[in-house]
């Protein structure tokens, strides 16, 4: 019993165990790739705090909950604003992408998201003001 406890302790103390504390949290990532076609929308995700996607597509920002432990990963649902624009196909397209998205690997400059069927989504850091 004390060593069940003592592992529940440990496993408090080491933080955000989410993306998000594998991830500058002020990092903004930009996807470049969808499923291995250029995505020329802009479209942007954040994860500036534990449990938490922020981002934008080509014509709404999104937060979505994250909660699964590195290197896995589960966001959404996508709660958008509704506002319609010429690039909502592929703004409906880089949503449900994401909520699709179970494995994250990230780097310095660059995310990837994947799934089990092989789909992925390639994401890289946009500079930091300074």
């Amino acid at each position: 019993m004390r060593a069940l406890a003592l592992l529940l302790l440990l496993a408090a103390c080491r933080g955000d165990e989410t993306i998000s504390g594998y991830s500058d949290r002020a990092t903004v990532w930009r996807l470049t790739e969808l499923d291995g076609a250029p995505f020329a929308a802009p479209a942007t995700l954040r994860f500036p705090e534990p449990s938490l996607a922020l981002g934008a597509g080509p014509c709404n920002v999104f937060r979505a909950a994250q909660s699964a432990p590195y290197p896995w990963l589960e966001i959404g649902p996508v709660a958008a604003t509704r506002r319609a624009c010429p690039a909502l196909e592929a703004e409906t397209r880089y949503f449900a992408a994401l909520e699709a998205m179970t494995l994250a690997e990230a780097s310095d400059r660059v995310l990837i998201l994947s799934d089990a069927a092989g789909r992925e989504m390639v994401f890289v850091a946009e500079p930091q003001e300074n």
